[in-house]
């Protein structure tokens, strides 16, 4: 008989609480990184309007979708 065993906890797929569909967010290093620009670079951005974002505290957390819609508004324009 084939035994199976669960692997720990750390190494498993637990459910995301919350609305289906939600996207993660993306720290300002993460986001920086994507732009290619300092993480106080992209949040000055954000101050200026230019890009979507939101404080949680004293971090700045950014969507992969804002950040994308950015890109392309710059690419159009």
């Amino acid at each position: 008989m084939f035994d199976e065993k669960k692997p720990p906890t750390s190494e498993r797929l637990l459910p995301i609480l919350g609305r289906a569909g939600v996207e993660p967010l993306l720290d300002s290093h993460a986001a920086a990184a994507v732009l290619g620009v300092h993480p106080r670079t992209l949040q000055r951005m954000v101050l200026r309007g230019q890009i979507a974002g939101v404080q949680v505290g004293k971090l700045w957390r950014f969507r992969a979708s804002a950040i994308d819609q950015w890109i392309d508004r710059k690419q159009a324009g």
